[in-house]
């Protein structure tokens, strides 16, 4: 892998809207990555023994706001303006997580996941739907590219900056730089111009409503009518149960079971990050194909592979073996999105994106309880667990579920 190649994705930052919206992404992420480190450590403040079921049930109630929601998030990206929809969502997010130091009972870490996560389900997909928008089309896998990357870099390495930071503040103070990132974060959205961001649909008001289930479900039928599309979510299902192990799981595995410190279970998951990173630069050269199937199929195994042995490694091992699930989990997230940028007119992929986003927690949704029912139940063996149940699936979805026609990767249209 050349030079080049890894740096391939920065071309997208050529665009300099692209790159203002990309720097106020980059530092919201990194707000959110120390906000879900807060969260785990705070968990782990309520009872060792509680710290899975807490963690998996604020993230249940994390992707339940997604399903919910972010289907008519995308529908409303499609009509109103996108820049409105950014800062406003952003600057309530801000004020929320702003209370999280203050929590002193479990149903407050619940109710402010919860809320939380409704803002964002209208922030995440506007903010997918306008990179295609504004970037042209030569450029846009490296928009993708990039974008994903550096979600998945500062989604999981920020917890190694934070678990440093943690023993400087404090593990709720930490809540408050997070609050900090969105301050810096929402300038750089207002900035942004609106006549660049907005391709909205203008409706009569007698209409709107009615018409809002139909570009729901619109929006549905579109993320499901092609064949690879369907594939690559359905493979995003196998790597939620695999990547929710990880989420919920490590820090029991990293301070209970290692009997290590907040600082270890924060450099455990850097290793995730740079797994995750790394194959987010470099998937496209990875696979070419229009049907991403290597890239979904490999990328899935290999993480499924490696969160079997974990309960069985120590410190040094478990990093090793956590770079390589990382570069799992972007091999076989990633296609998704850059599959519907690709074949998604433009003015419909604010509700594809909102139904996608939907979908892809629903899976979210399902992994996060069984994470930490196998994380309570096996303490010792959840990992080991948690692998066999992800490529089994990997096995069914494959077998029975995999593209069986040679459909043409253009077949999304606007009717």
């Amino acid at each position: 892998m050349t030079l080049s190649k890894l740096l391939e994705p920065f071309q997208a930052l050529r665009n300099k809207l692209f790159a203002k919206l990309y720097l106020a992404q980059t530092i919201s992420l990194l707000g959110d990555a120390f906000t879900w480190v807060g969260l785990a450590l705070l968990a782990y403040q309520f009872g060792e023994e509680k710290a899975a079921i807490i963690l998996a049930t604020a993230l249940t109630l994390r992707v339940t706001a997604f399903i919910i929601f972010s289907p008519f998030a995308g529908v409303l990206a499609d009509r109103v303006s996108r820049k409105k929809i950014l800062y406003i969502t952003h600057f309530i997010r801000m004020g929320i997580v702003g209370c999280l130091p203050f929590v002193t009972e479990e149903w407050q870490i619940y109710v402010l996941v919860f809320l939380m996560n409704v803002f964002n389900a209208f922030f995440s997909p506007t903010y997918r739907s306008i990179i295609p928008q504004i970037v042209e089309k030569s450029l846009y896998r490296q928009a993708i590219g990039l974008s994903a990357a550096t979600y998945q870099l500062l989604g999981v390495l920020g917890p190694g900056l934070a678990g440093i930071m943690a023993i400087w503040l404090g593990a709720r103070e930490i809540f408050l730089v997070d609050a900090a990132t969105f301050v810096i974060a929402g300038i750089l959205l207002v900035s942004l111009p609106k006549s660049a961001l907005d391709v909205t649909q203008k409706k009569d008001d007698d209409t709107v409503a009615q018409s809002t289930w139909q570009d729901v479900l619109k929006g549905i039928r579109l993320l499901f009518s092609n064949h690879y599309v369907r594939f690559a979510l359905l493979i995003e299902l196998v790597s939620a149960v695999a990547g929710a192990m990880i989420l919920v799981n490590t820090i029991v595995l990293v301070k209970g079971g290692l009997q290590l410190t907040d600082r270890d279970y924060g450099i455990i998951m850097a290793a995730f990050a740079i797994g995750a990173t790394i194959a987010a630069f470099v998937s496209g050269a990875v696979d070419k194909s229009k049907s991403r199937r290597i890239s979904l199929i490999l990328g899935v195994l290999i993480l499924g592979i490696a969160i079997s042995f974990a309960n069985y490694l120590n410190f040094s091992m478990l990093f090793l073996v956590w770079i390589v699930a990382g570069l799992g989990q972007s091999l076989a997230e990633i296609p998704s999105e850059t599959l519907i940028g690709e074949t998604v007119p433009i003015k419909e992929q604010g509700k594809v994106y909102g139904s996608h986003f939907a979908f892809s927690h629903l899976w979210w949704a399902f992994a996060y309880p069984l994470a930490g029912f196998l994380g309570t139940t096996f303490p010792d063996q959840s990992f080991l667990y948690g692998g066999i149940i992800s490529i089994v699936l990997l096995i069914l979805v494959v077998g029975f579920l995999r593209p069986k026609t040679k459909q043409p990767i253009n077949t999304l249209s606007e009717n």
